[in-house]
C-alpha cells in the first residue's frame, strides 16, 4: 500500500511539475519580416535551437514578407514583438508612434549596391549612378533610403537616380540578369545567387562588412532586431528580457559553430535545394551577425542621418532617438549569465 501511495505521490507532483512548467511558459508571436532573408537568421536559429524555450517562452513566429508587413502585424495587434530592421523604430517616431528596440542581432545592414552585369562598364562608382534605374525591394523601404544617402553622399541629388521597386529575392536576381535595370540595393542571398552566375560582378557598397559599415556610417549602422511599442515592451519586461536572453545566447552559438553547422540547424525549406549556395550566402553574412545584442549609439544616430537624407518627415521630426532603444535588458543577460555583453 505504501508503494502505491508513494507511486501515486510521484505522480501527482510530475504532474503539478509540468503544469507548473506549463504555465511559466509564456505565450508570444513574433512577426517576421521575411524568415528566409539570412538578416534575419539569429530569430529562426534561436527557434530552432529551443533557446526562446529553454528562456521559459511558447514563441509563436508568424512569417511575413517584410519588415512593413511585420510592423503593421504588431501595430494591429495580431502579434506582440517584431523581428525586423530597427530603423522602422525611428522612422515611426516621426508619426509620434513609439517603438522600442531591446536586442539587435545584426549589427551591419547587409545591404549591398550592385551594378547590373551588363552594365558594368558604364558604372564604375557611385556617382555613375545619376540618370540610372536602381533597384530597391521597394520605394520607401530601407533600400530606398540607404541609396538615397550614398547617393547624397557622393554629393548627388537623391531623386537622381529612377528608383524601381524589384523586391529582394528572385525578382530582384532576374531584374539584374534581364538588364531591367543599371544597378540595384540587394541583400544575402540574392546577392551571392547573381555572384555565382557572375563572378565579375560589381559592388559599390557592401555593409556586409565592418570595413564597409563604418566607412559609410562612421559606427555601426544596425539592421534586424527584436522591437515593440514601448507599451508592450513597459508591461512585459518578463517576456522581453527572456527575449533578449534567447537571442543573446544564439548569438553567442552562431560565433561559436562553423558556418556548416549553422546551416545544418536550419529549416529545410529555408536552405532550399542549392546548399552550396545557401552556404556561401551564410559565409558572407556571418560577420554581420552582433556579438552582444547591443546597440551602439553610433549607429542608432547614422540610422537617423540616413532617414533624414531621403525623409523631410523625419528631419523635422526633432526625433529623441535615444528613446527608440535600450541596452538594458542586454546588460542584464551580461549581469546574470556573466556572458560578455561588450
Amino acid at each position: 500500500m505504501r508503494k502505491m501511495f508513494g507511486r501515486l505521490a510521484g505522480a501527482l507532483l510530475a504532474l503539478a511539475l509540468t503544469s507548473g512548467f506549463a504555465a511559466a511558459q509564456s505565450k508570444i508571436t513574433v512577426a517576421v519580416g521575411g524568415g528566409a532573408c539570412l538578416c534575419y537568421l539569429p530569430t529562426v536559429l534561436a527557434k530552432q535551437l529551443g533557446e526562446f524555450e529553454h528562456a521559459g517562452l511558447a514563441v509563436d513566429m508568424v512569417d511575413l514578407k517584410g519588415g512593413s508587413d511585420a510592423l503593421k502585424a504588431v501595430l494591429g495587434g495580431s502579434a506582440d514583438v517584431v523581428s525586423g530592421y530597427f530603423d522602422h523604430c525611428v522612422n515611426l517616431a516621426a508619426k509620434k508612434q513609439e517603438l522600442v528596440s531591446f536586442v539587435v542581432y545584426d549589427r551591419y545592414p547587409g545591404l549591398v549596391l550592385v551594378v547590373s552585369p551588363s552594365h558594368t562598364g558604364e558604372i564604375k562608382s557611385i556617382k555613375d549612378l545619376a540618370g540610372k534605374k536602381v533597384g530597391v525591394s521597394a520605394p520607401g523601404s530601407s533600400t530606398d533610403f540607404f541609396l538615397k544617402y550614398l547617393l547624397k553622399k557622393n554629393g548627388l541629388d537623391p531623386a537622381s537616380a529612377a528608383v524601381i521597386g524589384v523586391g529582394l529575392g528572385a525578382t530582384a536576381v532576374a531584374a539584374m540578369e534581364q538588364g531591367q535595370i543599371d544597378a540595384a540595393v540587394m541583400l544575402d542571398p540574392a546577392v551571392t545567387v547573381l555572384q555565382a552566375s557572375h563572378p565579375d560582378l560589381k559592388i559599390l557598397s557592401d555593409t556586409r562588412t565592418q570595413k564597409d559599415t563604418l566607412a559609410v556610417f562612421g559606427g555601426e549602422y544596425p539592421g534586424g532586431a527584436l522591437y515593440s511599442t514601448a507599451a508592450w515592451v513597459g508591461s512585459h519586461e518578463k517576456e522581453v528580457q527572456a527575449l533578449t536572453s534567447a537571442i543573446v545566447n544564439t548569438l553567442a552559438w552562431i560565433h561559436s559553430h562553423s558556418p556548416e553547422e549553422i546551416m545544418a540547424k536550419m529549416p529545410e525549406e529555408m536552405v532550399g535545394k542549392n546548399k552550396e549556395q545557401y552556404l556561401a550566402a551564410l559565409k558572407n553574412t556571418i560577420p554581420m551577425y552582433s556579438e552582444t545584442g547591443k546597440m551602439d549609439p553610433k549607429g542608432a544616430d547614422a540610422v537617423l542621418a540616413v532617414f533624414s537624407e531621403g525623409s523631410p518627415e523625419v528631419a523635422k521630426a526633432n526625433i529623441d532617438v535615444t528613446r527608440t532603444w535600450t541596452n538594458k535588458y542586454v546588460e542584464q543577460v551580461k549581469k546574470t549569465t556573466g556572458m560578455n555583453a561588450k
